[in-house]
């Protein structure tokens, strides 16, 4: 199966966790090794933020905020493709037809950001479309999407499964800003409505729940 991971931020760099990222990596390693063909997308997490801060007190443009916070999750990105080796790229593609090029040659693909106006989130499901994954997993801090923010709503619980268009419903942002926080931000779910890729979001903090959605364990949140 064609698989598209994007490691949140959160989970992997916020602060950064070698150990975690280096179980990350022997995930993709296996789960290539059962077969799979497999694109990681890594975000910046909390660093990214920082230098979004910063590149706004010193008066830069949103779109230069944004810049900031790609190339830190490509830095982030980087360490994966180095851990990989011979089984990756060798190199961070900064477009979707370097990811696709580096796919064909049946190397495991990791990516971080690639323009201003976007997240990782976006990226992940701009390679999903493109090269029509069967499943894109969002790997976050939380056990799902649920009803409320739990960190702020104590009573928010969580969704099991549901559509595209209701998770719409659930958000505190309708568009994009640099630095933004969100389960999933709303130009990853215009593309992914559109494409009709399946998405699970889990709980990133244990990689192996990446195996149990493969093999079809109910586990975090289904969007579709």
């Amino acid at each position: 199966m064609k698989v598209v991971i994007r490691v949140g931020g959160s989970v992997v760099a916020s602060p950064p966790n070698p150990k975690l990222m280096g179980q990350y990596v022997e995930l993709l390693k296996k789960l290539k090794g059962e077969g799979h063909e497999v694109v990681a997308v890594v975000g910046g997490g909390a660093l990214a933020r920082d230098f979004i801060r910063v590149a706004g007190e010193m008066g830069l443009t949103e779109p230069a905020q944004d810049w900031v916070a790609i190339f830190v999750s490509r830095l982030f990105a980087l360490l994966f493709v180095m851990r990989l080796g011979d089984s990756g790229c060798g190199t961070v593609p900064v477009s979707i037809e370097e990811a696709v090029n580096c796919f064909k040659q049946g190397k495991i693909v990791v990516m971080g950001g690639l323009k201003p106006g976007m997240t990782t989130d976006s990226v992940a499901a701009m390679v999903a479309e493109k090269l029509k994954a069967g499943l894109l997993i969002k790997a976050t801090d939380q056990e799902g999407i649920y009803t409320k923010d739990p960190d702020k709503f104590p009573e928010a619980t969580k969704i099991d499964e549901l559509s595209f268009k209701d998770l719409f419903t659930l958000f505190e942002e309708d568009k994009h800003k640099a630095g933004i926080q969100q389960i999933l931000d709303p130009v990853a779910v215009q593309i992914l409505q559109k494409s009709k890729v399946k998405t699970v979001v889990v709980n990133g903090f244990k990689p192996e729940n990446i195996l149990l959605v493969l093999k079809g364990k109910k586990i975090g949140t289904t969007i579709g």
